[in-house]
């Protein structure tokens, strides 16, 4: 058997204690990379840490708030110190708010951007600079940031700019040549836990009879608007941060089965 495609690799994924940052963790972990879950729930990453160790793999765990510039250069100094590298940043983390603008209120909006945008911000910035001989950052934004959503403007606005920021990046890492990759995976409707924290989605959950059914109403019955599994979304994570995405940098993989 060949080498596994992360042997050897160190990741850090935020959130990633339950959706897709759990599911990216496990998979670059079961790839051979050592992953280091962080969660700004201590506990949920430290249950990924373990599940992902039960399966003979190697993992570790953090307690990471992404608006915390402090935070970050705590978790990524560690890492270094004890592996000597970092290779692959997932900045996973993210909450949202469906709520109509005149309702948000101004600590809302800026809690939100605080973690979807100015946690991006503060991870990729941190880690370009412990990426020595380069590496692959890879963001996740949100088709909400391609095509707007009535109830959702703080959140499409955040995701927008998470976006533009990447391509940005990117191209400053290719005039540098430090030889750091910024990529972008930009999912359409995903089976997460976030959705368990909207009262909109609980009542649906509760009238339809599970949450599978929810996911089910909310695509209208259309296979092309059919909710993702965060595997699914983890394969594209994974690929991004590989050798097998090595010429790729500044790209937006739009995963919403055309609909954008």
């Amino acid at each position: 058997m060949g080498e596994s495609p992360f042997s050897g690799r160190v990741c850090i994924v935020t959130g990633a204690g339950s959706g897709i940052g759990r599911a990216a963790a496990i998979l670059l972990a079961r790839r051979g990379a050592i992953v280091v879950a962080a969660d700004i729930d201590r506990e949920s990453a430290d249950r990924v840490a373990a599940e992902v160790s039960n399966a003979d793999d190697t993992a570790q765990s953090a307690t990471l708030d992404v608006t915390s510039e402090a935070m970050w250069r705590e978790v990524i100094d560690g890492v270094i110190a004890q592996h000597g590298r970092l290779d692959v940043l997932v900045n996973n983390a993210g909450i949202s708010n469906v709520r109509p603008i005149v309702e948000t209120s101004l600590d809302d909006w800026r809690s939100l951007m605080a973690v979807n945008l100015d946690g991006v911000f503060l991870g990729t910035r941190t880690a370009i600079a412990a990426m020595k001989g380069g590496g692959s950052i890879v963001n996740i934004a949100s088709v909400a940031g391609i095509r707007p959503f009535g109830g959702a403007a703080a959140y499409c606005a955040s995701k927008a700019a998470v976006r533009m920021f990447t391509k940005a990046v990117a191209i400053e890492c290719a005039e540098s040549g430090n030889g750091v990759r910024v990529n972008l995976v930009t999912p359409g409707g995903v089976k997460t836990p976030i959705w368990d924290k909207h009262s909109f989605f609980r009542e649906m959950a509760s009238q339809c009879g599970d949450r599978e059914a929810a996911f089910a109403l909310m695509a209208q019955g259309k296979a092309s608007m059919a909710f993702f599994e965060a595997e699914e979304v983890a394969e594209t994570i994974a690929y991004l941060a590989s050798d097998a995405s090595a010429h790729i940098s500044g790209t937006e993989i739009v995963m919403d089965r055309g609909q954008s």
